[in-house]
C-alpha cells in the first residue's frame, strides 16, 4: 500500500464512548479536514477517559485506520491526546539567598526554575504516598508565574542583586500509566506516536486563540466519562481541570429510570436535542411513546448534579465566576445544561454556550458537516498535536532508560528532572563556616561554595539549557563540596597604629594587645570556630604594665599575708609608686600618645618579724640602759624564740607572702654584767702584762656574773697584778 502524504495529519480522540480519526492537512490559509471516521466501543473498554482494555481499544484503533487508509494510504504515525482527568498541575515556590553571589547568568536562573519544577514534582509524589501503587508522574510542561526578588514581583532575576531571590511556578504532570497505556494500545495497530497534547489544551488552542486569551473564560469539553476544564486570563492559559462526571452520567440515569440497555439510553439520550416525541423499548420488550419533556423530567437530577459540578470546579479554578464559558464535546448536547451551568455561575445565559466546529476559525471541509461541538476536540487534537506537540523520546541518564515528552524545546535539565534525580543535592555543598567573636561583636566567615554537577551529553561536556534529542546519553557527576572556611585574626582585626610613651625616661612603642580566647597571640594566627578575639591599644595605665611585661604587684599596695601560730593574718605593704606626667596615679588611669610613666622605688622596707610581733604582743624585748666606762649601752633580750617555715630566725629577719611563722615565749632571765660584752670592745693596754682587769657595779666590785639593772655604772679597769 502507498504511504500517505507526509502533508497529512492523522489525528486520534480515543475517548471513553468511541474512537475518532481524521485526517487534517495544513493548508497557507488554515486547515483543511479532508476525512472523519468514527466507531464506538462495544463494550466499556475506555472508563473516564483511561484505556482499561488496551487489546480492545486497540482494535477499535486498528478499524478507524483502516478504513482512513483506503483513501489516504499508509497510515504509520498518529496524533493522540491524553484525557484531562490524568492530568495534574501543581504550583511551587522556591527561594535561594544570593546575597554575596547574584544571578548573573542563564544556567543559573534555569536551575531555579528546574528546582522549583522538581519540588511541585515531590509534592505532588507526596499526595500519593499513602497509595498502594505508586504513580510516577513525568512533568510535560512548566509555566513561570512570578519572580521575585526581596518580596517584590521583578521581571527577571537575571544581573539582579539582592539578599533573597525566588521563583513560582505552575507545572503540568501526566501518569506513566495513561501515556503507556496509550502507546501499548496504538503499538498494536502497527501505529508510531507522533505528538502527544492534552484533551483540554486540544480543545482550547482552538476555540481560544492567544488574542483571546486576556479575556477571563472558561472551556469545558464534556465527554462521555469526564468534563475537561480549561481557563484563560491574562493573556495565558492559567489553571487546569477535570470533573470525572459527563455524558454517561445521564444516560445512566435515563438506563435507570426507563429501564433501558445503555446503547439504548445512549441513543434516546442523542435524539433529545433533536426530537420531541420518542419511541423507546425497555428491557422487558414493552415499547412506549414519551414527549421530551416526560424524558427529562426524571433524569433532570443528573443533569443537576453535572452542571454542579462544572460549576464547582470552575470557580474553584478561576476563584470566581468567569466571564463566559464556553461548552465542547458531545455532552454539552445535554438539554438545560448551558442555562443551569449559567445559573449557577450567576451569569447571563448568553455568556454560557455550545461551540460547535463552525466557531473554528480558518478550518475548511472536504464535505460537510453538522455544526456539533462534538468534532471541536478530534480536530483540536490534530491542530494542537502538530502546532504545540508533547513528542515522546527516550534517553539515557547515568546508564538509565527515561522517557519524557517534548511539549517544548527540551533540555538537559528537563532530561533530569524525568530521571528523578535531585537537582540540589546535585550541587556540591558549601563549606562549614566559621564563626567568631571579635571584641564583642560576632563575625562570620563563609566557607566556599561548592561546584555545580558536571554534566555531559554523549560524552561532551553540557550544560543544564543545552537542547536534548531522541537517543541522548546524559552522564552527571555530583559537584564538589566548597572548602571549610579558613582565616587569620589579620582577615577580621584591622591593626590599629602603635602608642608611643616614655616609659621611665625610655621611649616605648607599643602594639596593640591581641588576645585569643584569653592568651596571647599574633595577627597571623588562624582561627577556629566560635573563637573568642579581642584587640585594642592599651588604654590604661594597667595594660601598658601588662605590655611591658611588669608585674602589677610591684606597684600596687598588697596585703601581704602569713600565718601566726597557725592562725592567718594579713597586712599591706608595697615596694613602689606610679607617676603618671609627675602625678601618682591608680592603675585604672588612662594613658594616652606621647604620655610619660614612670615607676619611683619607695623607701618601705620590707617587713620583718619584729613588725609581726610588735601587732600582737605589748613587748618583744627586754631592754635596760648602763653607763660602760663612761659610754651608755644599750642592752635588749629577746622575749620570744622565732622560727619561718620551721626555721629558727631572729626578730629581724625579714618575711614574705605565704610564710608559716611560729613564736615561742622565752624562760625571763636577768642581765648580766657579762652581757654588755656583746655591745662594747675590749682592748688589752698595750705594754703593761703585768696588770688585770677589775670590774666595778656602782663603784663597787663585782663579777661577771653579777646581775645588773638599769641605770647602773660599770667599769673596767686594769690594775697592777
Amino acid at each position: 500500500m502507498k504511504e500517505a502524504s507526509s502533508n497529512l495529519i492523522f489525528g486520534l480522540d480515543i475517548g471513553t464512548r468511541s474512537v475518532v480519526g481524521l485526517m487534517l492537512e495544513k493548508r497557507d490559509q488554515g486547515y483543511h479536514v479532508l476525512d472523519v471516521y468514527s466507531i464506538e466501543h462495544d463494550e466499556r473498554s475506555m472508563l473516564d477517559g483511561q484505556i482499561h482494555n488496551v487489546l480492545a481499544v486497540s482494535e477499535k484503533i486498528l478499524q478507524v485506520k483502516e478504513h482512513l487508509e483506503a483513501t489516504h494510504g499508509k497510515l504509520k504515525k498518529v496524533c493522540v491526546a491524553a484525557a484531562g482527568r490524568s492530568l495534574k498541575t501543581m504550583r511551587a515556590l522556591v527561594e535561594r539567598d544570593i546575597l554575596g553571589k547574584p544571578i548573573f547568568d542563564r544556567p543559573s536562573l534555569l536551575h531555579l526554575e528546574l528546582s522549583a519544577v522538581q519540588k511541585a514534582q515531590f509534592e505532588l509524589a507526596n499526595e500519593n504516598a499513602d497509595s498502594r501503587q505508586k504513580i510516577n508522574d513525568y512533568c510535560v510542561g512548566y509555566s513561570v508565574i512570578n519572580y521575585c526578588l526581596d518580596g517584590e514581583v521583578i521581571g527577571s532575576l537575571l544581573d539582579q542583586r539582592g539578599e533573597k531571590a525566588s521563583i513560582e511556578v505552575i507545572a503540568t504532570f501526566l501518569p506513566k500509566v495513561v501515556v503507556e497505556s496509550l502507546i501499548s494500545a496504538l503499538q498494536r495497530a502497527d501505529l508510531e506516536l507522533e505528538a502527544l497534547t492534552l484533551e483540554p489544551i486540544a480543545a482550547i488552542n482552538v476555540l481560544i486563540p492567544s488574542s483571546m486569551r486576556r479575556l477571563n473564560v472558561a472551556l469545558v469539553d464534556i465527554g462521555a466519562g469526564t468534563s475537561d476544564i480549561a481557563i484563560t486570563d491574562l493573556g495565558t492559559v492559567t489553571a487546569y481541570g477535570m470533573v470525572p462526571n459527563a455524558g454517561d452520567e445521564i444516560t445512566e440515569a435515563l438506563s435507570d429510570h426507563f429501564l433501558l440497555d445503555f446503547p439504548d439510553a445512549e441513543n434516546i439520550k442523542r435524539q433529545l436535542s433533536s426530537q420531541d416525541e420518542l419511541m423507546m423499548t425497555d428491557i422487558l420488550g414493552l415499547e412506549t411513546s414519551f414527549s421530551r419533556d416526560e424524558i427529562i423530567k426524571p433524569i433532570e437530577g443528573a443533569i443537576n448534579h453535572l452542571a454542579d459540578q462544572i460549576a464547582r470546579e470552575v470557580l474553584k479554578l478561576n476563584g470566581k465566576a468567569p466571564k463566559a464559558v464556553m461548552l465542547v464535546g458531545g455532552g454539552s448536547m445535554t438539554p438545560h445544561l448551558p442555562e443551569k451551568i449559567a445559573e449557577r455561575l450567576e451569569l447571563p445565559e448568553n455568556r454560557v454556550a455550545i461551540r460547535g466546529i463552525d466557531a473554528i476559525k480558518k478550518l475548511t471541509f472536504e464535505k460537510e458537516y453538522d455544526a456539533t461541538p462534538e468534532l471541536v476536540t478530534p480536530i483540536g487534537i490534530a491542530i494542537a498535536a502538530k502546532e504545540s506537540p508533547v513528542e515522546y523520546i527516550s534517553i539515557q541518564v547515568n546508564d538509565e532508560s527515561v522517557r519524557l515528552f517534548d511539549i517544548k524545546k527540551l533540555t538537559v535539565g528537563d532530561g533530569l528532572l524525568s530521571s528523578g534525580l535531585e537537582l540540589p543535592k546535585l550541587y556540591g555543598k558549601p563549606g562549614m563556616a566559621i564563626m567568631v567573636k571579635v571584641n564583642g561583636r560576632v563575625v562570620s566567615i563563609p566557607g566556599m561554595h561548592g561546584t555545580p554537577p558536571l554534566l555531559k551529553k554523549n560524552g561532551v561536556p553540557t550544560e543544564l539549557d543545552a537542547p536534548l534529542v531522541h537517543g541522548d546519553h546524559i552522564e552527571v557527576e555530583r559537584g564538589l563540596n566548597g572548602q571549610d572556611a579558613s582565616a587569620t585574626i589579620q582577615d577580621v582585626v584591622d591593626q590599629p597604629p602603635e602608642l608611643t610613651i616614655i616609659f621611665n625616661g625610655e621611649e616605648k612603642r607599643l602594639s596593640p594587645r591581641l588576645i585569643k580566647n584569653g592568651e596571647e597571640t599574633a595577627f597571623n594566627a588562624s582561627l577556629k570556630d566560635r573563637d573568642t578575639i579581642v584587640c585594642h591599644l592599651p588604654e590604661t595605665v594597667e595594660d601598658v604594665l601588662s605590655l611591658l611585661h611588669i608585674a602589677r604587684e610591684q606597684v600596687i599596695s598588697q596585703r601581704m599575708k602569713v600565718t601566726l601560730n597557725g592562725q592567718p593574718m594579713s597586712f599591706e605593704t608595697t615596694e613602689s609608686a606610679l607617676l603618671l606626667n609627675g602625678k601618682s596615679v591608680s592603675l585604672k588611669a588612662p594613658i594616652q600618645h606621647g604620655d610619660r610613666l614612670d615607676i619611683v622605688k619607695k623607701d618601705d622596707a620590707p617587713p620583718t618579724i619584729k613588725d609581726v610581733l610588735s601587732h600582737n604582743y605589748d613587748t618583744v624585748t627586754r631592754e635596760l640602759i648602763v653607763t660602760f666606762n663612761g659610754e651608755p649601752v644599750y642592752l635588749e633580750k629577746e622575749l620570744y624564740d622565732c622560727y619561718i617555715n620551721k626555721d629558727k630566725v631572729t626578730v629581724d629577719s625579714k618575711i614574705k607572702h605565704g610564710d608559716s611563722l611560729e613564736i615561742k615565749k622565752k624562760t625571763v632571765t636577768p642581765f648580766i654584767f657579762q652581757d654588755v660584752f656583746t655591745k662594747v670592745k675590749i682592748q688589752r693596754p698595750e705594754k703593761e702584762e703585768r696588770k688585770k682587769p677589775v670590774i666595778l657595779r656602782n663603784d663597787e666590785e663585782t663579777s661577771f656574773s653579777s646581775e645588773i639593772h638599769h641605770g647602773d655604772v660599770l667599769q673596767l679597769k686594769w690594775v697592777d697584778a
